[in-house]
């Protein structure tokens, strides 16, 4: 089937030209997928010269019959995009039938964060006396010292450390090389984690070739980003149950905190590896939020009854 060949052939440009990251990449994949068995379910044409926007857009109101957030018909939106820009640049479709298409206004959710008691709480829960522990520990460090995302933790080598210098080289979204710092109690932790714990971890391969990645699982492999979001919620689950579902909160955590304490927007986009300022805006408004908390409960007019 051809839309399905085309298919196959777009998630791989993605993937090696364009470098999208895994999430992305199976988003497409879902997205475009469930678009064709929509065609497939109406009995339309699935060849790319058969859509055109008003097929598009009984998918969408097909999307909004059946309940899909807001949130979701725009991701899916920009999935469609993707792939119609892509089949328009092979030559395999005249009109993108996405034109004139608007996807629909988000409202902007502010990032949940911890606050500075809640990390502590956070930093002790695990037990650095077992290797699994001190692995925990060493990765909770690290994710708050940095802002890496979680898929960037996972991604990690030996080679990558400098801890005398308090440096760490990332490889972000797109393949793009940053360096990230880390502050004293990362590099103990780091420190502790490497010399006695990640031996204990560490297995014998049958090539006799040795695991290079930072963080290993208890198998000695390296650990996915599946694990490592399983165990953040374990540990999340003993500090603020709201925050369970967000692998990204120490990210924003760290983003937060940073800002709060004097740093830059500037200076916050070059650490967290955001390619736009705009991406790294939503911090600022999580701190006005945060002042007015602050104001309402500080002042001693702000609350008076009027």
């Amino acid at each position: 089937m051809l839309m399905h060949h085309e298919i196959d052939r777009f998630i791989g440009y993605m993937t090696a030209v364009r470098n999208v990251s895994p999430n992305t990449i199976k988003g497409y994949a879902t997205d475009i997928a469930q678009f064709i068995g929509f065609l497939e379910d109406e009995g339309l044409g699935t060849s790319p010269r058969d859509i055109h926007s008003r097929i598009v857009r009984r998918y969408l109101a097909r999307l909004q019959r059946k309940g899909s957030s807001t949130r979701t018909i725009a991701r899916k939106m920009a999935s469609l995009r993707a792939f119609f820009k892509y089949l328009v640049h092979k030559k395999l479709m005249e009109l993108d039938p996405m034109l004139g298409l608007s996807s629909p206004k988000l409202d902007k959710r502010l990032p949940k964060f911890l606050r500075p008691e809640q990390v502590e709480a956070l930093m002790l829960r695990p037990d650095p006396t077992e290797p699994l522990g001190a692995r925990d520990a060493a990765l909770l460090e690290v994710l708050y010292a940095t802002g890496c995302r979680v898929s960037e933790v996972a991604g990690m080598n030996l080679r990558d450390m400098d801890l005398g210098a308090g440096e760490i080289r990332v490889l972000g979204k797109g393949a793009k090389e940053r360096i990230t710092l880390i502050g004293r109690a990362a590099q103990e932790a780091l420190s502790g984690y490497l010399h006695n714990a990640r031996p204990k971890l560490l297995t014998k391969r049958k090539d006799g070739s040795t695991e290079q990645a930072v963080f290993l699982s208890r198998y000695g492999l390296r650990l996915s980003v599946r694990n490592i979001n399983r165990m953040l919620d374990k540990h999340f689950g003993g500090v603020s149950d709201e925050l369970k579902i967000s692998p990204h909160v120490l990210r924003h955590t760290f983003a937060t905190h940073m800002l709060e304490n004097g740093a830059d927007l500037r200076s916050i986009q070059e650490l967290l590896g955001h390619t736009s300022l705009s991406t790294t805006q939503i911090y600022a408004h999580v701190t006005q939020e945060r002042l007015k908390q602050v104001y309402e409960q500080a002042h001693p007019r702000a609350l008076e009854e009027r």
